[in-house]
Order: structure tokens, then C-alpha cells, then sequence
């Protein structure tokens, strides 16, 4: 009676799985602050993508980790990078999957910022041209969707240009709109190795106190072409959420690696029941207007559905 009455229901095809796909043979690296979570090389990846392919979710978002890092991140436009690799590896034996490609330069810059950087400074018109060629490299390898995370200003216009000027008309952006500059994306960093060198990434990402704003930044998004939107974090800005499922776009929502890990730290404990909380709090993205929830919950969450948990 509760299922048949219920007015919010998470299902499979809401969810999307991260992975780390690092350079390199033989490599399945534990993250420390991530439990369960893993980087895997090209030839051990057939150990998780089997998994999300059982599992029945729709996909994936793939971050590519390189051995060598550069001013520029040349290894993210490259044709044979990590990232670009992965792909056409999970499309020939996994064509079933989604696949969508984060576009950021941080795990490939030399100084873990998202952009160009001259004199500590962050140049964002000057990162534009890297990111859209590190978008069209991904969707010339295979990627289903064009995931651009950097929060330059004007980028989904430029890669959206890009992608069209390369025959690439029907491969979608799911823009990074709403993208805070959060203290929960630590672990992240540790598991793509992309923290900064120095500063942080306030000038670029959005304040944590400003709703309107994210407002703005979708509604400019929008304009530019974007064909999907994100708000990320999402358990700590689930208002933003709610305000930004006004906009008539698929609306995903980043449920980050800090929210993960506190759950699984607390777990580990005996402190809180991991499935009720996590399944609590997949409903509670969804019920605020999300559509695609990203998580790294996505594997248990799947088979705790197929539970009626």
C-alpha cells in the first residue's frame, strides 16, 4: 500500500556511476578517503564496467587520470589519452552503456587548476579553445555526452560550436551549471588526483551562499546550448535543486564524493543503517526535481532496488 501511495520512486535509469580510469597496466588503487571506490587502468576495467553493465543503471561518467601532467593539459585533447582510450575501449565491448565524459583540464594541468593559469591567475577565455578540443577528442572516441565541469564563463558556447564545426551536431552537453566551490569534493581530489597547487577554486566556482546565482548560471547555460543541466553538491543544495527543475531541461544532480564518503565513514562505525540512509537520501535529490542522480552509490543502490528497499 505505502509503494502503491508513494509519490517519489527511484528507479535504475535514474542513475549514473563515476569511475577513475588512470594511465598505465595492472592498477586497481583503493581510495582511501573513498571506500569502495577504486582507480582502475584500461586493462583491469572490465572488473567494474562488468558490474555497471549487470547492474542495469543507465551508464557512466568517466574521469581519465594521466601519468604526465603539463601547463597546458595537452593529455586531455589528446587522441590517445587515458580518457579518450577508455572510451573507445568501453564502446567496442560495452556499447550498451552511456557513456558521459567529464571535460575538465585539472586532472591534466601541472598545477590542478581547471584553466590556463599566468601568474597564479586563472585565464578563462584562454581556457576555452583547450576545452573544446578536449570535448571534441571525447565525442570523436566515442562518448555518448559532453560533460564540462570547469566553470569557465562562455565554455558550452565555444564546445557546443566545436562539436558542431567537427560534424558532431548530436552529441549533447550536460553543462556543470550549478557548480559550488565546496569542501565536499576532497576526496575527489585524492581519487583524480587534481587538487590544486596553490589558491583554491573560488574565482571560478560558485559560492556556496549563492542560490540566485546558480539560478543565473543555468538560465546562461540555457542560452549557450547546453541540453542538460547540473547542480553539484547535491544533499547540501537541494534548494538549488528544487529552483532549477523549474527550467524545462533534463536536470542531473552530483550526489560528490564528500557526501559518499561521510555516509560510508558513518556506516563503517555502526553509527547509521547505510541502506536506509542512502535510499533516504536518493529520494530526497529526486524529490527536490532532480532527474539523473550521479553517485557512487549508483552499484548498491541498484541492487538494493531490485530488494524493494
Amino acid at each position: 500500500m505505502r509503494r502503491l501511495v508513494r509519490e517519489t520512486h527511484i528507479i535504475k535509469d535514474d542513475l549514473i556511476y563515476p569511475i577513475f580510469v588512470a594511465e598505465g597496466e595492472n592498477i586497481k588503487n583503493p581510495i582511501a578517503s573513498m571506500p569502495g571506490i577504486y582507480q582502475y587502468s584500461i586493462d583491469r576495467s572490465d572488473e567494474i564496467l562488468s558490474e555497471i553493465k549487470d547492474s542495469g543503471i543507465s551508464g557512466l561518467l568517466i574521469f581519465g587520470i594521466p601519468k604526465q601532467k603539463d601547463e597546458l593539459a595537452s593529455g586531455a585533447y589528446d587522441e590517445n589519452g587515458v580518457a579518450q582510450q577508455a572510451i573507445r575501449y568501453i564502446k567496442k565491448k560495452y556499447p550498451e552503456l552511456l557513456v558521459i565524459a567529464d571535460v575538465c583540464l585539472c586532472e591534466y594541468t601541472s598545477h590542478g587548476h581547471c584553466g590556463v593559469v599566468k601568474d597564479d591567475k586563472i585565464l578563462n577565455d584562454e581556457t576555452l579553445p583547450l576545452l573544446s578540443k578536449m570535448a571534441v577528442s571525447l565525442a570523436k572516441a566515442g562518448a555518448d555526452i559532453i560533460a564540462p565541469s570547469d566553470m569557465m564563463d562562455g565554455r558550452v558556447a565555444a564546445i557546443r560550436e566545436a562539436l558542431d564545426e567537427n560534424g558532431l551536431t548530436d552529441i549533447p552537453i550536460m553543462a556543470y551549471s550549478a557548480k559550488f566551490a565546496s569542501a565536499y569534493y576532497s576526496p575527489f581530489r585524492d581519487a583524480a588526483n587534481s587538487a590544486p597547487c596553490f589558491g583554491d577554486r573560488k574565482t571560478y566556482q560558485m559560492d556556496c551562499s549563492n542560490g540566485r546565482e546558480a539560478l543565473r548560471e543555468i538560465s546562461d547555460d540555457i542560452s549557450e546550448g547546453a541540453d542538460m543541466v547540473m547542480v553539484k553538491p547535491a544533499l547540501a543544495y537541494l534548494d538549488v535543486i528544487k529552483e532549477a527543475s523549474r527550467f524545462e531541461l533534463p536536470l542531473a544532480a552530483y550526489n560528490v564524493s564528500g557526501e559518499y564518503s561521510m555516509v560510508k565513514a558513518a556506516a563503517e562505525k555502526g553509527f547509521i543503517d547505510e541502506k536506509r540512509i542512502v535510499m533516504e537520501n536518493m529520494t530526497a535529490i529526486k524529490r527536490a526535481g532532480a532527474d539523473i542522480i550521479i553517485t557512487y552509490h549508483a552499484l548498491d543502490v541498484a541492487k538494493w532496488l531490485e530488494e524493494n528497499i
